[in-house]
């Protein structure tokens, strides 16, 4: 069954392959955008919706059944942005789709970001995703959060792994996190669930 689906990080390298699949699927892709972004790596028939991350504004989600978080700040911008797109942004999103009615959210997480106090250098970054995965999980919305290692631009692999079999040191592809991402949003077979996965 077609669904409704819109997916905030869609230009990203992730996005485009997660836009890519759903559509491939059949389903009604929109693609949340700011006005100066890219948007000529798009499949033919995606909607676009204009939004910023860091000032979304009322009905964003609406007439959405699923939504999906697969945006990120990125690696050169500073603790104030991550906070702004990663952490204030995902829940300000969370709380549209709840508004919205809509009936699945998927968010793209990381590992480490099941620890409420991270160290290391990725330690704001992943408090920043470990405070957007708990105010989804308290939304009362159905919920799906995938946690990848670290992330590479390789194709798809034959197969992935999920949950305490992760090796936390190793690799998923951006290809294999995409497929999963679109599973959880049109399948419900994730619902619940905080999962850790890498590519196989």
């Amino acid at each position: 069954m077609s669904m409704n689906i819109l997916v905030a990080g869609a230009t990203g390298k992730t996005g485009q392959h997660l836009v890519q699949d759903l559509v491939d699927q059949g389903h009604n892709l929109t693609a949340l955008v700011r006005e100066t972004s890219d948007t000529r790596a798009f499949p033919q028939g995606v909607n676009l919706r204009n939004g910023d991350l860091t000032d979304l504004q009322p009905g964003v989600c609406d007439g959405m059944d699923a939504v999906i978080f697969a945006a990120g700040s990125g690696g050169s911008t500073g603790p104030e942005m991550t906070d702004k797109v990663d952490r204030d942004g995902a829940k300000r999103l969370v709380d549209l789709a709840g508004e919205a009615g809509v009936s699945r959210f998927v968010m793209l997480s990381s590992v480490g970001a099941d620890q409420s106090n991270p160290e290391g250098d990725l330690a704001h970054y992943l408090k920043a995703k470990h405070d957007a995965d708990e105010h989804l999980k308290a939304s009362g919305l159905t919920y799906a959060i995938l946690r990848p290692v670290a992330l590479t631009d390789d194709g798809r692999s034959d197969s992935v792994i999920l949950g305490e079999k992760v090796d936390k040191g190793g690799q998923a592809s951006r290809a294999d996190v995409a497929q999963l991402l679109a599973e959880a949003a049109t399948t419900g077979r994730f619902d619940g669930m905080a999962l850790e996965m890498q590519s196989a």
